[in-house]
């Protein structure tokens, strides 16, 4: 998988990512790691930083369920206008979390 292959992969993985639920970054890296080759949950944040404005990118947390960085409050809102399970200053995990093997 080509680099540009492998940014148009993540960013399909995150518009799957249903209302209500998010993914980590290390999570998306590994659903994409047997295809890609890669396995790199910083490289997944690069790509979000970069390409992702376009998809829900409040979907995509860190594995303790912070948000994004510099984005914490439009993010936020976002969740829980979506009904995501909070906890504190993020994401509870526990119940929020979605694996694309659960699929829509």
């Amino acid at each position: 998988m080509t680099p540009d292959e492998y940014v148009e992969a993540v960013l399909d993985l995150v518009e799957r990512i249903p209302a209500g639920r998010v993914m980590s970054y290390g999570a998306i890296a590994d659903a994409l790691a047997e295809r890609s080759g890669r396995s790199s949950a910083r490289l997944v944040g690069t790509i979000m930083a970069r390409h992702g404005g376009g998809v829900p990118w409040h979907r995509v947390v860190n594995s303790a369920g912070r948000l994004p960085p510099g984005h914490e409050r439009e993010a936020r809102a976002r969740l829980r206008a979506e009904g995501t399970p909070l906890r504190g200053a993020g994401v509870d995990m526990a119940a929020a979390v979605w694996s694309p093997e659960e699929g829509m």
